[in-house]
């Protein structure tokens, strides 16, 4: 979606009640500057749980309880790397970033 030869950007961040946050920008501005940080930062931990999963899964003696830990941070990470995939893919042409009424991100 464009306004005026600016774009619409889903930020790496939840607003209030969970719903997605945009920007509108050139992609040069303060709050895109923020968000390439976040999103350097979410991939970045992304990898590093990866391999904590590779050693934790390779481990015999893994607790239950570890292995639960292990999935909620699995699950919060892919979170993370969905939105920075879709925030990315909208802005490289693969289909404008548009809330439905419930807040959740579709192609427009």
């Amino acid at each position: 979606m464009t306004y005026e030869s600016q774009e619409m950007r889903l930020l790496p961040w939840e607003g209030q009640d969970g719903k997605p946050c945009y920007v509108l920008g050139d992609g040069g501005g303060y709050v895109s500057r923020m968000a390439d940080g976040v999103e350097s930062v979410q991939l970045g931990m992304a990898g590093e749980l990866l391999r904590h999963a590779a050693d934790l899964l390779a481990d015999r003696k893994v607790t239950e309880a570890e292995l639960h830990f292990l999935a909620c941070r699995l699950k919060e990470s892919l979170t993370d790397v969905k939105r920075v995939a879709e925030s990315r893919g909208s802005r490289l042409g693969g289909g404008a970033v548009v809330p439905d009424e419930a807040g959740a991100s579709v192609e427009g």
